[in-house]
């Protein structure tokens, strides 16, 4: 990233970092950054580090390749009105593929009555798809400029069918039809067209359906996502260094987008992959605290690994790999004989002691579940205090993908809620952990919390390797209509990074991303994996001028002017999918919990 580069498709302005106090102490120059230890291609995930330090020892490793910064680019939107409609018995149709329509009636030789009283546009529709989903029509559209449209597909059924859409062969997404058997509009908005000739193909996957057009339409509604996030955090005892991290968040917030990376262990092998394949480190380095039963020990280590990121220049973020405190113990519910429910209580225990709080277990007024939930809050408030004493703020993510049934907070939405804000209350009012920054991560409407306890609202997207990731626009702007303009919108976890030049053509760019370790970044061999992102690819979004990576992070923290890559004082025409959803899909697979 050019931090003096001015696109000449945006308005340039100037954001002046300065005051930050946190990022004093982080000026430190890249080379030593450089120095941050790795370790061998094979060694294990698992493998603890130097007994002594917490942390591995420094390695030499070879000086990676350098790249060039790349521009964000993408075509020059032009916004023109249009509403041209595609009749499907003129479009191109795969084999066995009939159109029917109009017949001649009983009473009139030249007269005309609509098949089995279906009412069409046109001259007629097109059935016939066979369940092998072998079956799709092709309309050859023409966009008078380029610029994001809605695509209406006017479609019956009698059963709920799975269709897939591609544009230029390229799948782009996917939906259920209705099965009352009427033409009904199933539309996707936002869908960015170059000006001229276009192939929107529709495949039913699954099942017969009838086609009758495609209609083409100029968006209007995706310039409703705004860049309005707060700058205070919802902690209002909050301490320094976790308002001044918030606030660089949300100075740069549409601008530019932080890179991350997840760690697997305090060896960092992952980062030191990124930097090795780009020449640049990611600016956040994430990882999950994993509790083994009712033990923390393991979490020291890792504890010590994020105070060394943050002492190089770094931010940290951190998620809980809560294993339930019962017997049968386990993060995901179907292994676990958690329950929850059992544990929610109306006396409030957020400022108790734990001995006032024995009390009342040893007096049957809460159950042995709940005071095993207290006793893993605290153990795990003792671990974040570490990092409090240390100054190290922290982008906390705890109770992740409330919205799924898979872990065993998730599914019962009014107890995840009782105990999402009774951590909150005990970690900033008991513990006054004012190092934290908490982001939520429950991805439905059903599952929101109190807007006073989460400054972030954050998403885990997961793609088969062979979709294009793309910028994600449609989940970015459903997440906003769900949480406000006032919240940061991050992707906490995803298979693959965004595409930059996308996201700041469709107006989504993401506070942040954390790419997952394992099979995403790494193969087996150590070296970058190819089977998720292209190799050229990551190396051009890591370089990006839409990007903050690590060295950048500790430049900018210095005070230096900051040029942004986007004007959020202007609409842009942007891009999404339908987002009239209580719950944001986020996986185009089975859904799974992506850690090791």
């Amino acid at each position: 990233m050019k931090l003096n580069k001015i696109f000449a498709f945006v308005m340039a302005t100037t954001v002046v970092i300065s005051g930050l106090t946190s990022c004093k102490n982080k000026n430190k120059i890249v080379d030593e950054v450089q120095e941050t230890s790795s370790t061998s291609e094979t060694e294990s995930a698992t493998d603890t580090a130097d007994n002594s330090t917490g942390t591995s020892s420094a390695v030499s490793t070879s000086p990676p390749e350098t790249y060039p910064d790349f521009p964000v680019t993408y075509p020059e939107i032009e916004k023109k009105s249009t509403g041209d409609l595609y009749e499907a018995e003129l479009a191109k149709l795969s084999d066995g593929l009939e159109i029917k329509g109009a017949e001649p009636s009983d009473d009139s030789a030249t007269g005309n009555i609509p098949e089995n009283n279906i009412v069409f546009s046109g001259d007629g529709y097109v059935t016939g798809f066979k369940s092998n989903g072998n079956s799709y029509i092709t309309f050859d559209v023409n966009a008078p400029s380029n610029q994001h449209y809605d695509l209406s597909f006017s479609i019956a059924s009698d059963s709920i069918v799975n269709c897939k859409v591609s544009l230029n062969g390229s799948e782009i997404s996917n939906f259920k039809t209705v099965d009352d058997g009427e033409f009904t509009l199933i539309t996707l908005y936002g869908v960015f067209l170059v000006k001229g000739q276009s192939e929107i193909e529709l495949r039913a996957t699954d099942g017969d359906i009838k086609v009758d057009y495609l209609k083409l339409a100029d968006n209007t509604s995706l310039s409703e996502i705004k860049y309005n996030a707060g700058t205070e955090p919802v902690n209002k005892q909050a301490g320094e260094s976790a308002k001044e991290l918030l606030n660089f968040m949300t100075e740069n917030y549409g601008r530019y987008t932080i890179t991350g990376q997840y760690a697997s262990s305090p060896e960092n092998k992952e980062l030191e992959l990124v930097y090795q394949t780009t020449g640049k480190y990611p600016a956040i380095r994430f990882s999950a605290l994993h509790t083994s039963g009712d033990s923390f020990d393991s979490m020291f280590k890792e504890i010590d690994a994020c105070a060394d990121w943050y002492r190089k220049g770094g931010i940290v973020g951190l998620m809980w790999y809560w294993e339930s405190p019962s017997k049968k113990s386990s993060v995901y519910a179907e292994e676990s004989d958690f329950v929850l429910a059992d544990a929610v209580t109306d006396i409030d225990i957020a400022n108790l002691t734990q001995e006032e709080i024995r009390g009342l277990y040893g007096e049957g007024k809460i159950s042995e579940q709940c005071y095993g939930l207290i006793l893993d809050i605290d153990n795990m408030a003792g671990q974040l205090m570490s990092l409090k004493n240390k100054g190290v703020p922290v982008l906390w993510r705890p109770l992740h993908e409330s919205a799924g049934e898979w872990f065993w907070w998730g599914g019962d939405t009014e107890s995840y809620k009782w105990l999402w804000n009774l951590m909150y209350r005990r970690f900033t009012e008991y513990f006054q952990l004012d190092n934290l920054i908490w982001v939520w991560n429950g991805q439905s409407e059903s599952t929101l919390v109190d807007k006073n306890t989460f400054d972030i609202a954050s998403l885990d997207i997961y793609m088969s390797n062979e979709k294009d990731f793309g910028s994600r626009y449609e989940q970015f702007l459903a997440l906003q209509k769900i949480v406000g303009e006032d919240k940061l919108i991050a992707l906490s976890e995803c298979s693959k990074i965004p595409d930059i030049d996308l996201s700041f053509r469709d107006n989504s760019v993401w506070s942040f991303f954390g790419l997952w370790y394992g099979k995403y970044l790494m193969d087996e061999n150590g070296g970058f994996s190819e089977e998720f992102m292209d190799k050229d690819q990551f190396i051009k979004i890591y370089n990006s001028d839409g990007v903050i990576s690590l060295d950048e992070y500790i430049t900018l923290c210095g005070g230096n002017e900051l040029t942004p890559q986007y004007n959020t004082d202007t609409d842009t025409e942007i891009s999404t999918v339908s987002t009239e959803v209580s719950t944001i899909s986020t996986s185009e697979e089975t859904t799974e919990y992506s850690g090791e």
